[in-house]
């Protein structure tokens, strides 16, 4: 287990009606407020509303931001950066999923810097200090409601870019499960999706004896899988709901990345084909993370195997490992398939005209990944095992 230092800030408040805390949580924060938001389906289910009024009873001034699309624009964030230095803004509420959360952490970053906000992206500056964010979450998946990271596109060159800094971290997150149960299914299975790649990213690591983190990871994606299709067949099961939202923000809080070194090299070429084709986020990861356990499965098969007995259940067979390695990565395709989700890119209508664009632009700053280090052809050859 490698030396760490743990520490996320992000007060938590979990149950039911709770949003209607968020003006008494925000207020010790000032009175100017942006109310970040994506469509308009926080106002037709009421949430936009109850938000407002428990932000006016604290007499706080607020303005808005909405149009959050799903991958987000760099141009909405400076829009955001512009509002934020013109008014002197104070406090950034996001009310929605990880785009808006990304957004928001964006636009927070942006309004305490000279330049332009994209050259944290590019690698052109570091964030230093951001303005304070507050969360309520309506989308359980990128588990952005507790991280210090914000993923954000810029259509100039289709370039889809991470960055992060502790200051991103939110102050708090509001995380009401019944929020989750109007979803379409298949935004429900994205999310599914994205915060099971949150904890593969992390257990597969070549550190060793992370005995602790690879039981809680386990667990973690045991009960995401468990719950998966109680919610998409009864999106009303209140305990399902919130074992998936409460699981989506342990995914990805650092928690299970103590003492080992995470890969994210599937995140990183997924990023690749969102940035190209907009397809969602968790829906690029069904494709991806298969594909690359194929590629890479030989470097460890210990660790596969024991993902596949520890996860699926798949009985271990000690005179062939790599059978059940094997079993292992089939029986997460079928799980990812059985809940709605593409595991090809021709289900998603991609075809290989940008294989050598995306496996060229995502190395430009060298190789992906750690468990494995993914160069140029690398990439390339786990494009084509997705296709």
């Amino acid at each position: 287990m490698r030396d760490f230092t743990f520490q996320n800030a992000t007060k938590l408040i979990f149950g039911k009606d709770k949003e209607q805390l968020v003006g008494q949580e925000s207020s010790q924060y000032g009175k100017k407020f942006l109310l970040h938001y994506g469509g308009g389906s926080i106002k037709s289910s009421g949430l936009y509303e109850s938000v407002v009024q428990s932000l006016t009873e604290q007499d706080i001034e607020i303005f808005e931001l909405g149009g959050v699309q799903p991958n987000p624009r760099v141009n909405l964030v400076r829009e955001g950066v512009s509002i934020c230095k013109e008014h002197n803004i104070d406090f950034i509420l996001a009310v929605g999923g990880g785009s808006v959360i990304d957004s928001a952490k964006a636009i927070a970053a942006g309004a305490k810097y000279e330049g332009d906000v994209w050259d944290f992206f590019d690698g052109k500056s570091t964030v230093q200090e951001c303005l304070p964010i507050g969360v309520v979450l309506t989308i359980p998946a990128a588990g952005s409601e507790s991280s210090s990271g914000t993923v954000i596109t810029n259509e100039d060159g289709l370039y889809k870019r991470a960055t992060g800094h502790p200051s991103m971290r939110p102050q708090f997150a509001i995380l009401n499960p019944v929020l989750t149960y109007t979803l379409p299914p298949y935004q429900t299975a994205c999310g599914v999706t994205d915060m099971i790649a949150h904890i593969l990213e992390r257990y597969f690591t070549n550190e060793k004896n992370v005995e602790l983190t690879d039981r809680l990871s386990e667990g973690a994606l045991r009960t995401i899988i468990n719950n998966a299709h109680i919610v998409l067949e009864d999106p009303t099961n209140y305990d399902a709901r919130a074992e998936i939202m409460w699981s989506g923000t342990i995914a990805h809080n650092d928690l299970l990345g103590t003492g080992r070194e995470g890969d994210w090299g599937s995140h990183d070429i997924e990023h690749e084909i969102s940035g190209i084709y907009d397809i969602a986020h968790g829906a690029g990861l069904a494709i991806v993370f298969p594909a690359w356990m194929k590629y890479v499965y030989k470097h460890d098969v210990n660790r596969f195997a024991q993902f596949a007995n520890r996860v699926w259940d798949v009985e271990i067979d000690l005179n062939n490992l790599e059978k059940t390695a094997l079993a292992g990565i089939k029986k997460t395709e079928e799980f990812f398939h059985s809940i709605g989700m593409p595991i090809r890119l021709q289900e998603v209508e991609i075809g290989e005209e940008h294989f050598e664009e995306m496996a060229k632009k995502g190395t430009e700053r060298g190789p992906l990944g750690n468990f494995v280090k993914l160069y140029e052809k690398d990439v390339l050859e786990i494009l084509k095992l997705a296709r």
